[in-house]
C-alpha cells in the first residue's frame, strides 16, 4: 500500500474539513493531514501520493498559505509520486469557480509526477475554471459546501475510490 500525505490550505476551516474527511475515508491517520501553512515543500518526500487541497479566494486566487509552498513545490522533481488536487469554491462565482485546483495542476506540471484528475461537474453552474482542462476532463475535485454541501458526499466517494485505486 502506497503512503499519502494530505496537504491543504484553509482560511475559513472548510478546507480543512474536507481534507479531514478525505483522510478519513482512506484510513489516512491524522498525522499525515498537514495545514501548508506549518509545512515545508520537503515533507512531500515521505508520501507517494500526495493529495493537495485549496479553497479560491478574491479573483480565482489561491489561499494564501499556498504562495511559499506551491513555489517550493514546482521546483521538486517527482518522478514515481501521484499528485490528486481538491478545492472549495462557490459556483456564484461563476468565472472563477475552484480556479486553485487548475493553478495546483497547471503549476506542478513539470515535476514529472502523474496526476489522479477529477470527476464531472455536474450539478454546478459556472461560467469558467481553470480546473477545466482543454480536453474538457477536470484537473481535480471541485467541491462549493456554499451552495451544494448536498454534492460533497457522492464527490469524495467517487474522487476517493480512484485515489484509493492509485494507492494500491
Amino acid at each position: 500500500m502506497k503512503k499519502i500525505g494530505i496537504f491543504y490550505g484553509s482560511q475559513t476551516g472548510t478546507t480543512r474539513q474536507i481534507a479531514q474527511r478525505i483522510a478519513s475515508m482512506l484510513g489516512v491517520s491524522p498525522d499525515e493531514v498537514h495545514d501548508v501553512a506549518k509545512s515545508s515543500p520537503s515533507d512531500l518526500a515521505d508520501y507517494d501520493i500526495l493529495i493537495l487541497g485549496s479553497s479560491t479566494w478574491g479573483s480565482g486566487d489561491l489561499e494564501t498559505d499556498w504562495d511559499d509552498f506551491l513555489t517550493g513545490i514546482e521546483s521538486l522533481y517527482l518522478p514515481g509520486k501521484t499528485i490528486a488536487v481538491f478545492g472549495c469554491g462557490d459556483d456564484t462565482m461563476s468565472d472563477t469557480f475552484c480556479d486553485a485546483v487548475g493553478i495546483i495542476y497547471d503549476r506542478l506540471q513539470s515535476t514529472g509526477a502523474t496526476f489522479i484528475k477529477g470527476i464531472d461537474t455536474d450539478g454546478y453552474e459556472f461560467s469558467s475554471s481553470k480546473a477545466i482542462l482543454p480536453d474538457g476532463s477536470v484537473a481535480g475535485l471541485l467541491l462549493d459546501q456554499v451552495n451544494h454541501p448536498e454534492f460533497t458526499d457522492l464527490r469524495l466517494r467517487k474522487w476517493t475510490s480512484l485515489i484509493a485505486d492509485a494507492a494500491r
